[in-house]
């Protein structure tokens, strides 16, 4: 969240973020955003009986305060269908791997115990299927031998921020469309190189 709002601190940033919502009132994010002069709502799950109150509540939120285009940074909670429907094609969520490797939770764990060369980070369209939905732009991490669950989170949220705020400006500068549940991006390229882990070719 906060590498967005800084991001949209740019003078040529083509987005704005106009509200931060978050269900745990002691999210550290709510303190940036209020020093940052973005308002804040608290909607805390906790409150509501039924999870389609809770995501109705959120819903009200977003369109009394004009919200475009929502982004999810760190919001631990599934969302309904319904929810989702409702915002087609307008939400997006940054995950911790190579979707689709290692959906869920505790993604560095697994990958360091599976022993694989690459973890990186994802940022889709959210679709009702856990961390499943067309991909923006991915980013590689390589792992290496003495690597640790924080030491590689590390590197990894890294990329992650940076691939956010790349996300959310070719979002806002039209650049970004859907075909046939996959992602064209008109101001993109692909990489002209690989590399591998270890570095042998």
């Amino acid at each position: 969240m906060r590498a967005l709002i800084e991001e949209c601190w740019k003078p040529e940033a083509p987005a704005e973020i106009i509200l931060v919502i978050a269900n745990n009132p002691h999210a550290a994010g709510l303190k940036f955003a209020r020093e940052s002069n973005i308002p804040t709502h608290v909607i805390d799950h906790r409150d509501f009986k039924h999870r389609e109150d809770f995501e109705n509540e959120i819903n009200s939120v977003l369109r009394a305060n004009q919200v475009d285009f929502v982004c999810l940074a760190g919001f631990m909670r599934i969302l309904t269908n319904n929810f989702i429907e409702r915002w087609s094609d307008r939400v997006i969520n940054i995950h911790p791997s190579l979707l689709p490797a290692y959906p869920g939770l505790n993604t560095h764990q697994r990958a360091l115990e599976d022993g694989v060369k690459f973890v990186g980070c994802t940022v889709h369209f959210v679709r009702k299927e856990v961390d499943v939905g067309p991909i923006i732009i991915q980013a590689a991490v390589p792992v290496r031998p003495k690597d640790s669950i924080e030491t590689l989170s590390a590197r990894v949220l890294a990329k992650e921020h940076g691939c956010l705020c790349y996300a959310l400006t070719q979002i806002a500068l039209g650049n970004i469309k859907i075909s046939s549940g996959k992602v064209e991006i008109n101001a993109s390229a692909a990489p002209t190189s690989s590399t591998t882990n270890p570095l042998v070719l």
